[in-house]
């Protein structure tokens, strides 16, 4: 593969996992797995012309269909930024995936 080619089926990966963007959500973790994580980027401020999460939503989620929309919600929390809802995301999903 060329360097400038992009493989169109990879996703970008934290620590191993998939991690996918839409807007201001993101879905850490693999989707044919028991569970993933979605952050949901509540508020953010604009500093030095980037925008920065100041309160991300993070929810470890049950990925079977079989399961109410409602109660595939295992664990919830609200960080102050990104950095800290990626780490407890990672924790979350890699004692879930045990």
């Amino acid at each position: 593969m060329k360097k400038n080619e992009i493989k169109k089926d990879t996703f970008f990966c934290y620590k191993g996992k998939p991690l996918v963007r839409c807007e201001n959500t993101l879905y850490y973790g693999n989707m044919f797995d028991d569970y993933v994580v979605k952050l949901h980027v509540k508020t953010s401020e604009r500093n030095n012309n980037l925008n920065t999460a100041t309160k991300v939503s993070v929810q470890l989620i049950s990925t079977d269909s079989n399961i109410d929309i409602k109660d595939r919600i295992i664990k919830s929390a609200e960080k102050e930024n990104l950095y800290f809802a990626m780490d407890i995301a990672t924790a979350w999903l890699e004692k879930a995936l045990i």
